[in-house]
């Protein structure tokens, strides 16, 4: 498992190589972990050119378009298969549906309820995608997640139905397999763009403000590793680029989800407006039997542990509270995992990667 996923990383990074980052770009924030990475990155991508809700119709006829000229609806493609229908640019979209394969509408993958609508969320190409109309509908706003059994299945395959992702067991929409990762990394984009002005956000069964909650992070992060960039993204990325004149940084460099989100040295304890990180260390990373986390701040705490294998499942939850906390790994079998722990309320949390040998 670990070498598939160093492979995976690799990989990455020799797709992203042929990315048209502007020279110097990333200069800001190279070398910076954690909060601070995130901090760069958001200077670096904040003030973009916002379009209006309208220019949408024809801005996405450049940056989703299929090589065979139709819609790159990621809701009704099948990549390497014939999917059920394709929709034409201008002419079908929509006005109404009331089956698959109507009309193609502007689907918020972040929903415009968990920002108000406001802008220049409400038109950020980087999170808007062409969509079946009908399919969009039945999204409406549920968040991402694994689902059990489907309530309602599209003609491509996606689901609806109540999660069985770790931490959450309401309602959920799962795309297929091949656009996961797509969604994935829209996600980590909203959180860095927007983080610091999220502060009036209602927030969702699965955001704080712009920030993923911790089970919801955990998701995010196994669809991002499975489903790895592809060439419609950098393409894609390169498009928006020309329109609105930032750019998605996990599309440029994968690598830097781990970086902000699962570095393994203590960072600065603030995180986001309404999440503060704690300053924990895991030691020693990787392990063999033992590990202590060691806090320095919120000592008094109650503190939940969970650990969740590299596909999501949750294998151990414990309970504990100090400045050093044993974790016993003695019955993991070698691998790569996720580590959360966070308040009861909460309020405090952070995830690490670790790995098991």
């Amino acid at each position: 498992m670990i070498k598939k996923i160093l492979l995976g990383t690799f990989l990455l990074m020799g797709i992203v190589s042929f990315a048209q980052i502007p020279a110097g770009y990333y200069d800001n924030a190279i070398g910076d972990t954690g909060i601070t990475m995130k901090i760069s990155l958001h200077n670096i991508i904040k003030g973009h050119t916002a379009r209006t809700y309208k220019q949408l119709w024809t801005d996405v006829q450049t940056t989703d378009k299929k090589p065979n000229g139709k819609v790159w609806d990621m809701y009704s493609d099948i990549p390497g298969g014939t999917p059920p229908y394709q929709f034409t640019f201008v002419s079908d979209q929509c006005g109404s549906y009331q089956n698959e394969g109507d009309c193609y509408n502007r689907e918020h993958s972040f929903p415009q309820s968990w920002f108000n609508s406001a802008s220049p969320m409400v038109s950020d190409l980087f999170h808007i995608y062409p969509t079946d109309g009908k399919v969009n509908g039945w999204r409406s706003n549920y968040p991402y997640g694994d689902v059990g059994t489907p309530t309602k299945t599209t003609l491509n395959g996606s689901k609806l139905g109540p999660s069985v992702s770790p931490g959450y067991s309401g309602t959920v929409f799962e795309p297929i397999d091949a656009y996961k990762g797509d969604f994935a990394r829209s996600y980590f984009y909203m959180a860095v763009r927007y983080y610091s002005e999220d502060g009036s956000w209602p927030g969702s069964a699965s955001t704080n403000g712009a920030e993923p909650k911790p089970w919801a992070l955990n998701l995010l992060y196994q669809w991002h590793l499975q489903d790895t960039v592809s060439q419609k993204e950098i393409d894609r990325n390169n498009a928006v680029y020309g329109i609105q004149h930032n750019r998605n940084p996990f599309i440029d460099h994968p690598e830097w989800v781990d970086t902000i989100w699962f570095y393994s040295s203590s960072g600065p304890s603030s995180m986001e407006n309404k999440v503060q990180e704690l300053d924990v260390l895991l030691a020693p990373n990787p392990v063999h039997s033992e590990s202590y986390l060691i806090l320095t701040n919120h000592l008094q705490k109650q503190y939940i542990i969970d650990i969740y294998d590299i596909r999501g499942r949750l294998i151990e939850e414990t309970q504990a509270q100090g400045n050093r906390i044993q974790l016993n790994t003695h019955n993991l079998s070698e691998g790569t995992y996720i580590l959360n722990i966070h308040s009861a309320d909460l309020l405090l949390s952070k995830n690490l990667k670790f790995i098991k040998r």
